[in-house]
């Protein structure tokens, strides 16, 4: 970034750099508000630093913001140890209208591929300052020399660093590339199977070995290992649509870059469902069902139902 627009950044400069710093703290954390916190702190700290001694402010906040991150997360990762069964990260639902795309299928695509869930549950297999380095290299395009102010480290070791956690994600990430338009088209037609009940219909569109993980946080019930055969998902999805019938609403919408399904029960949001397909059929299905992770979500749609501007997708 040019010094001569950032030598003297205004509150109104931090507000534009502010979707960068949320974007580095989220995919850290994997929590909207703790992502939040985070900023809201690096911008407590901007405000009582000597800001005409700072060369490159962006480079400031980026490093500081990635410093909290790395702290925060640290006590995260000893807090996680104890969760009950699996943690997934916090769903975000995209800006836009909740029945149509907020952006291009390229610009989904593109957003997708390092802020979905998958991703982000995939990134907890990385150390802290691991995760940090491979963010803001891999993802947010930043010079090694940035890495390693932000880390305090050499380039040498950032190198190192960035080598050794791409070796780790390498065979996990997926090995597919799908378009929006295709994993919206799979994602409809599992959706309206879903809501009729129809249990051919559903097991076509998952693969024999298709695995539901899911998120309760000890407050819902929720598996405590993987639910594996794509003939079990599709029986649970059935037995959920048996129990609840006609009170059961089914819409899609895109969170983290992805079209996924949310599902209502009396009105309530009760699950938030993340696909991973190969374009013709599901392979994964990620399920938060923490209401304290959903709270954020159900609040946005809730407001929007009241307003009159939400509509039943069922």
């Amino acid at each position: 970034m040019d010094d001569t627009h950032t030598s003297h950044l205004t509150p109104f400069s931090f507000d534009l750099l502010r979707p960068r710093l949320q974007g580095i703290a989220y995919r850290m954390l994997g929590s909207v508000a703790e992502a939040e916190e985070v900023v809201q702190d690096a911008w407590l700290r901007w405000h009582g630093a000597d800001q005409a001694e700072l060369d490159n402010p962006e480079a400031w906040l980026v490093t500081v913001t990635t410093r909290l991150a790395i702290d925060r997360l640290r006590a995260a990762k000893q807090q996680r140890i104890h969760y009950p069964g699996f943690w997934l990260p916090e769903p975000q639902l995209d800006e836009g209208d909740i029945h149509s795309s907020p952006a291009s299928p390229e610009q989904l695509l593109e957003r997708a591929d390092d802020i979905s869930v998958a991703f982000l549950a995939l990134l907890e297999r990385l150390t802290p300052e691991a995760r940090a380095a491979f963010l803001l290299r891999e993802i947010f395009d930043a010079e090694y020399s940035e890495v390693a102010k932000a880390l305090g480290k050499s380039e040498t070791a950032c190198r190192q660093i960035v080598s050794r956690a791409k070796l780790q994600l390498k065979d996990a990430r997926p090995r597919h590339t799908v378009s929006s338009d295709q994993h919206f088209r799979l994602l409809s037609g599992f959706a309206d199977a879903a809501r009729r009940g129809d249990f051919a219909a559903m097991q076509a569109l998952l693969v024999e070995d298709a695995e539901l993980i899911g998120d309760g946080g000890g407050k819902v019930p929720s598996f405590g290992k993987v639910l594996l055969g794509g003939k079990r998902i599709a029986q649970l999805f059935l037995a959920t649509h048996m129990r609840h019938g006609a009170v059961q609403r089914i819409e899609m919408a895109v969170i983290n870059g992805q079209w996924s399904l949310l599902r209502f029960i009396d009105g309530e949001l009760e699950s938030v469902q993340a696909f991973e397909t190969d374009g013709e059929r599901i392979l994964r299905l990620h399920v938060q069902r923490n209401p304290d992770k959903l709270a954020r979500i159900a609040m946005i749609f809730a407001n929007r139902h009241s307003d009159g501007d939400g509509n039943d997708a069922a």
